[in-house]
C-alpha cells in the first residue's frame, strides 16, 4: 500500500489523539474488532473537506470494505456526505484501518467477543473551573439525584464536584456558572476520583494535598 488515497480536497482524521485526550467520552473499536474486518464489512471514519470552509468541519461516514492489506483498507464510501460536494457514495478510497471509529460486519458474521468498556454518560453538577482545568476536583460529594428531567437521555448521577475555593472565587468573578454535564467530561479533565464513582449516596470526600489522596468526610 502506498498510503491514504482520497479525492482531491478530502482528508481523513486520525481519531487516536482525540481518544487519548478524551478517553471517557470518545471510544474506539477494540483491536480484535479491527482485526476481524474483511471484505463486505464496514468501518466508519471521520472525513473532512480541506478545500474551503463548509457548514460541517467533519463528517463521520461509512466505508464499504473491499480488502484489508498490511493495515490499510481499500473500499468505497458507503453514504453521501451532507456537505462535501467533491465526495460521494461509491468513490474509491484507501485509508488506515486504525482510523476506524466504528465497525460493522456482514450479516451472520459473529462480532468478536471483547471486554465491555464502561461509559460515563450519567450527569453531574460541577464547577466550571474543574471542567476548564483550572482546578482539580477538590471537594466531591454524592447526594440523592434531583436534576433529572422528563425526556433526559441520561439521568443525574447525584455527584457534585467542587473546585478549590480560590478557583470558585475566580468563577464567580467571571460569572462562570457550574455545569450539568456527563461524568465522562469531568473524568477527561481529571480522573483522580474515579475509584470513588460508585460510592453510595451521602458520601463526601476532600482532597488532601499532603497525601495526594481523598479522605472521607463524616
Amino acid at each position: 500500500m502506498s498510503g491514504i488515497d482520497l479525492p482531491p480536497g478530502i482528508s481523513v482524521r486520525d481519531p487516536r489523539p482525540v481518544a487519548a485526550r478524551s478517553p471517557y467520552t470518545f471510544f474506539l473499536p477494540h483491536q480484535d474488532e479491527l482485526h476481524a474486518i474483511g471484505p463486505g464489512d464496514g468501518i466508519k471514519a471521520i472525513f473532512y473537506d480541506t478545500s474551503e470552509t463548509r457548514k460541517y468541519d467533519a463528517e463521520r461516514m461509512w466505508v464499504l470494505v473491499e480488502k484489508v492489506e498490511d493495515g490499510w483498507v481499500t473500499g468505497t464510501l458507503d453514504n453521501d456526505p451532507s456537505d462535501m460536494p467533491s465526495f460521494k457514495a461509491g468513490d474509491r478510497l484507501c485509508i488506515p484501518l486504525n482510523y476506524a471509529i466504528a465497525t460493522a460486519y456482514v450479516k451472520d458474521k459473529r462480532r468478536p467477543d471483547v471486554p465491555e468498556k464502561r461509559q460515563y454518560w450519567d450527569r453531574c453538577f460541577v464547577d466550571a473551573c474543574v471542567v476548564e482545568g483550572r482546578s482539580h476536583p477538590d471537594y466531591i460529594y454524592r447526594e440523592e439525584p434531583d436534576m433529572t428531567r422528563d425526556g433526559d437521555e441520561y439521568p443525574d448521577s447525584g455527584w457534585r464536584i467542587r473546585g478549590t475555593q480560590a478557583a470558585i472565587d475566580e468563577d464567580e468573578a467571571n460569572d462562570d456558572k457550574p455545569l450539568y454535564i456527563a461524568l465522562g467530561a469531568v473524568l477527561n479533565k481529571d480522573d483522580r476520583w474515579l475509584h470513588l464513582i460508585d460510592r453510595e449516596y451521602g458520601s463526601a470526600f476532600q482532597w488532601d494535598e499532603d497525601t495526594s489522596s481523598y479522605f472521607e468526610l463524616e
